[in-house]
């Protein structure tokens, strides 16, 4: 009995202490690794700056480092790049599911400001230009429901639903919708 005790004595602070070192060690191994990952982020928004800044640069670029300046939360300043970014992808004759993905980020940034017009009129064309574009579609649900336009939202999330039947934000989000119109009826 008083073997057990002893023994129980000596593992608790073992078990303790390695569960303790485990932590701290997977926690050093997430942050190093969140450290390179902005390095990276840092090193390609630098170097797509300066060359932009020196000469003109492709769609592709001006799209890139635009959406970096999304994932800052500099909606005008990546609202600029964007808008190059579209016009010289009419230029260069890009195809029409990565001109989709430029007006799907130019919407992202006019919602970003309030700006619910130009962020449906910028998901609609990037739809037109690739109709089974979830992304865009799911975006402009969001800005209906933001707009209080519900019947919208829903046809819209629906939408998304025939081309991506798994599409969770979609699922969600109707049924949300298939929720509030039950309960108002």
């Amino acid at each position: 009995m008083i073997a057990r005790s002893l023994i129980m004595e000596d593992t608790l602070p073992l078990i303790y202490v390695s569960g303790l070192l485990i932590f701290v060690i997977g926690l050093g191994i997430f942050v190093i690794v969140q450290i390179f990952k902005t390095r990276r982020v840092e090193g390609t928004f630098n170097k797509l700056q300066k060359k932009l800044q020196k000469e003109k640069g492709t769609a592709k670029e001006y799209y890139e480092l635009g959406s970096l300046y999304l994932d800052k939360k500099l909606y005008v300043q990546a609202l600029s790049l964007l808008q190059k970014a579209l016009k010289i992808s009419e230029e260069e004759n890009i195809e029409p599911e990565n001109q989709a993905l430029i007006y799907n980020a130019l919407g992202f940034s006019y919602f970003a400001q309030e700006q619910l017009e130009l962020a449906i009129r910028n998901y609609k064309e990037a739809i037109k230009l690739y109709p089974q574009y979830s992304i865009a579609l799911n975006n402009l649900g969001n800005v209906y429901e933001k707009k209080q336009m519900a019947k919208k939202a829903l046809e819209t999330y629906e939408e998304t639903l025939k081309f991506d039947p798994n599409n969770t934000v979609a699922k969600k989000r109707a049924e949300s919708l298939r929720k509030r119109f039950a309960e108002s009826k």
